[in-house]
């Protein structure tokens, strides 16, 4: 048996030894990118209980061999791993900014019948996907009807399945209106039981799709803009100086990136924009 995998005698079944953190802490950068330190093991620990029961594991030395073994446990195990807090329009600047300066050029591309495509990399349970449609599609109901009678789409992707599903169903609780700006909740949203859900008009500019950020992206066309926001903060320098990369990559030139509050570009990333704004990058023109 390597060694690696042996718990601490006398330990809990519960508890995730040192070493099999260390294990998972290798397994969560490689597959997802994330940053595990020692500080975090109890954390870890817990939310990998309920895997534990799942699969039937007598201790946690288990579930971690499990994990190494079974590609299916392990995808499991780290969207357990994955933090999912979103709220509608967080970081407001940002939406702000895509109606002030995004949503116009949209609108004239609209208008001259060109496709315009918006991605939300790391979109949890969409709420910010929908913030998104909704500010695009406004107040305003002439324009709101041109654009969905465009070509028209937002992406949104997550690691986590889960979320992706919840996402895509688009029902949240009744307190969450309250993060919504009253003109476009009483024009996109619809009472849902309790809660609400997203109307059918914004829901349908909107693919919901599980992607994990490190591979292949099966995407071809580029896109006017990418909210990437709060998930590099789990990634080291290196890992977020390619990802940001790529997504300019995936960028048109004069096309917009937004990354988290307590984000920075880095690197090479760094050349390939221009600051227009708070935590708001638009791609250098060639």
């Amino acid at each position: 048996m390597n060694t690696a995998f042996v718990p601490a005698e006398g330990t809990d079944p519960r508890d995730l030894s040192v070493a099999d953190f260390t294990v998972i802490a290798r397994i969560a950068h490689a597959h997802a990118g994330l940053v595990l330190h020692p500080g975090k093991r109890v954390l870890v620990g817990s939310r990998l209980a309920k895997q534990m029961r799942a699969n039937g594991c007598s201790d946690m030395h288990a579930l971690v061999t499990k994990i190494v073994h079974d590609p299916v446990v392990r995808r499991a195990a780290i969207e357990a791993l994955t933090t999912n807090h979103t709220r509608f329009f967080r970081e407001s600047h940002h939406f702000t900014h895509v109606a002030t300066t995004l949503r116009p050029r949209i609108l004239d591309a609209v208008r001259a019948r060109k496709r315009v495509r918006l991605w939300s990399a790391g979109s949890s349970t969409g709420e910010e996907v929908y913030s998104l449609a909704m500010t695009l599609l406004g107040e305003e109901a002439a324009e709101a009807r041109a654009l969905l009678a465009g070509d028209v789409a937002l992406l949104a992707t997550d690691l986590n399945a889960q979320v992706v599903e919840a996402g895509a169903h688009a029902v949240y609780p009744a307190e969450a209106l309250a993060d919504i700006p009253p003109a476009l909740a009483e024009s996109w949203t619809e009472q849902e039981g309790a809660g609400f859900r997203i109307g059918a008009q914004a829901r349908g500019l909107v693919r919901f799709r599980r992607l994990n950020l490190l591979d292949e992206w099966p995407i071809a066309s580029p896109f006017d803009a990418i909210f990437c926001r709060n998930t590099m903060i789990y990634f080291d320098a290196a890992t977020t100086e390619r990802l940001q990369c790529r997504l300019a990559q995936k960028l048109v030139p004069g096309g917009y990136l937004y990354i988290g509050h307590s984000e920075r570009l880095l690197g090479a990333a760094a050349e390939l924009f221009t600051s227009v704004g708070q935590t708001i990058y638009r791609k250098v023109e060639a």
